[in-house]
């Protein structure tokens, strides 16, 4: 299972790359040195609000979507995460998403 500080920085990395920017340029532009921004994309180290601020300017994004990063877990999360929804819900709602899930495959 993937901490969420990792699938965090994961989802750093793609919206900088997405956005071109290398991380030599956006630790010139946060004053930071090349090997913080490393830490954060590889989840070692977290940032500080400020600093996420400044990235949320600086992509044209929301803070919040820094952490939509559902697309970024593996497999065996996203079936966890599945299974862990199913067992809470109620048999009207498990008849209609069995419906959902025979007709889409």
């Amino acid at each position: 299972m993937q901490s969420s500080i990792k699938l965090f920085g994961k989802r750093i990395k793609e919206i900088r790359k997405k956005n071109n920017i290398t991380q030599e340029k956006l630790a010139e532009i946060l004053n930071l040195d090349n090997q913080t921004i490393s830490r954060i994309e590889t989840g070692y180290f977290f940032t500080s609000y400020d600093n996420l601020e400044k990235m949320a300017k600086i992509f044209n994004v929301n803070i919040k979507d820094f952490f939509d990063f559902e697309h970024l877990k593996d497999i065996e999360d996203l079936k966890k995460d599945v299974i862990a929804k199913i067992e809470k819900m109620n048999i009207k709602d498990l008849q209609k998403i069995t419906k959902f899930i025979k007709e889409f495959i």
